[in-house]
């Protein structure tokens, strides 16, 4: 069946038109992108300590952990108190916040030792409407085959939970992938979902799945959302590695259908088009490539939350900001949000 596309501006790139066209304000252009980053930045120059698990249990240092919690949370202001100040309104936090945190073992309690530091941290989130969210690690595999493997995705998925809770986040987000394809891709849905029924329905609320650039694509996480009413991130990058039978344009609609709040996408650049390097990510983002994309994008008309997983971080953030005024006729309305 052949959907229907609503008439939209599209926004011209200089390569492609080199004259730039005025927007025409009766089109009802009221779709706004916001940008942001992941987890440390560039700018700056600091990251998260770490305390490995095989140190901890050869020192038994409990001061050392718990000065490098402090560290870490502190440092997590500052990248608060930064992306403030630059007006970036979303951010991923890191997992790394709080080292050993789901170890049954180590016999530290993250929340009440630090609840000060946490809710001045959730101030600084609420105070320029800043949208943060968690992608857990690769070790959280829901629909493991093996019964360890899932009770420790439990744990993280727990820890992650609890400090979108300490930080007081009013729409708290867990992302993950689908995870193992072993026995097909059929039963490897299946296990995501019974194994998912199983956390906490608070715990439920909060996870959103994205296609990968391997094993599940954007029709294997609408085919899962559709049994669970879990929302689907596009990763526009592991779409081009590990694509769908059906276009773009003809899985946006349903896409967005499973978020009851603005929806969010992932956006990065391969680092080359050599086949061994095109999964891996480049530093920064390739501007006529995200230019197709949000020109895709404006055919929806909604509200969109991208997340740029590049690798200089902040840096390419900007950096695309700066191409994207050269190039186009984009209104910003500051640092990092506009309309198209």
């Amino acid at each position: 069946m052949e959907i229907m596309k609503p008439t939209m501006n599209f926004i011209k790139s200089k390569n492609l038109n080199n004259s730039f066209k005025k927007r025409n304000t009766n089109t009802g252009d009221t779709m706004r992108i916001r940008l942001g980053y992941a987890c440390i930045s560039e700018t700056l120059n600091t990251n998260y300590k770490t305390y490995t698990y095989s140190n901890y249990i050869k020192e038994q240092n409990k001061k050392k952990l718990e000065e490098i919690i402090t560290s870490n949370l502190f440092h997590l202001q500052e990248l608060l108190f930064y992306n403030n100040k630059n007006n970036i309104h979303f951010f991923r936090i890191s997992s790394n916040l709080i080292p050993l945190a789901t170890k049954k073992e180590v016999d530290i309690n993250y929340y009440k030792n630090y609840q000060k530091i946490y809710h001045t941290l959730g101030e600084e989130i609420k105070k320029n409407n800043m949208r943060v969210d968690f992608h857990p690690s690769e070790y959280c595999v829901l629909n493991s085959t093996k019964k360890e493997v899932v009770n420790q995705s439990i744990d993280i998925l727990k820890y992650h939970y609890n400090l979108l809770m300490f930080l007081d986040i009013k729409e708290p987000l867990l992302v993950l992938h689908i995870g193992s394809k072993e026995f097909g891709k059929e039963k490897a849905i299946t296990r995501f979902i019974n194994n998912f029924k199983k956390l906490p329905k608070s715990i439920q609320n909060t996870i959103a799945i994205e296609n990968d650039d391997k094993s599940f694509n954007v029709e294997d996480c609408l085919t899962l959302s559709e049994k669970t009413d879990i929302p689907v991130i596009l990763d526009y990058h592991h779409h081009q590695c590990n694509p769908s039978n059906k276009s773009l344009e003809e899985l946006l609609p349903r896409i967005i259908k499973t978020w009851k709040i603005t929806p969010k996408m992932h956006f990065s650049s391969p680092k080359s088009k050599l086949k061994k390097e095109y999964r891996s990510h480049n530093d920064y983002i390739d501007v006529k490539e995200f230019i197709k994309f949000i020109n895709i994008l404006k055919k929806e008309n909604k509200d969109i939350d991208i997340m740029l997983e590049a690798k200089k971080k902040d840096e390419a953030l900007f950096r695309l900001v700066r191409e994207l005024k050269y190039q186009t006729n984009i209104k910003f309305l500051d640092e990092t949000s506009f309309m198209i």
